[in-house]
């Protein structure tokens, strides 16, 4: 019963932060290929037309971001890569039950900078703290982290749990 109700959870979360995470890429993309074109525009016409997307390289690194924290929440179980050397005659219900004790550090990790990005987010809408080139307030963009960095947490967390409780198979990567 607890072991689904942690599955099905952990399943919409990931399919949320992979949307979050494509939703990104796909912005991210879309600003540089204007980026681009714009450019390439200008340099076609001689100058004659003059026109920039302004902070792109700033929309793109917070595009950035969002992607890589939702990504990594939404492939968190996925993380470990397993060197047979070390765990070769290791039994299968003990290899799923240390690799879910090695997603405690990611869940601690999430949760560590989760509390950070909080701290961070109301100290610029204290301060009025904006972006450089765009003048977009950093309140709102640590606070997006912030929650992605929850969910990394949690996730790991749900994961950690069904490793080491229940022993549940994750994904792992073999290094070999």
């Amino acid at each position: 019963m607890m072991r689904s109700i942690l599955e099905r959870a952990s399943h919409w979360l990931a399919l949320v932060c992979r949307v979050v995470a494509g939703v990104a890429l796909i912005a991210m993309l879309g600003v540089t290929i204007v980026d681009v074109a714009t450019r390439y525009l200008g340099r076609l016409s001689d100058g004659a037309v003059a026109v920039t997307l302004l902070g792109s390289v700033e929309l793109v690194s917070y595009l950035m971001l969002c992607s890589l924290l939702a990504a990594m929440a939404a492939n968190v179980e996925k993380s470990q890569v397993v060197v047979e050397a070390f765990s070769h005659g290791l039994s299968p219900g003990l290899k799923h039950r240390l690799h879910g004790v090695y997603l405690l550090g990611f869940a601690a990790l999430g949760l560590i900078l989760c509390l950070g990005l909080v701290d961070s987010a109301a100290a610029a809408a204290r301060h009025g703290e904006v972006t450089q080139d765009l003048r977009l307030p950093m309140g709102p963009i640590y606070s997006v982290a912030a929650a992605l960095s929850l969910l990394l947490g949690v996730r790991a967390l749900i994961h950690a749990l069904l490793g080491a409780l229940f022993g549940a198979e994750g994904e792992v990567s073999h290094g070999e």
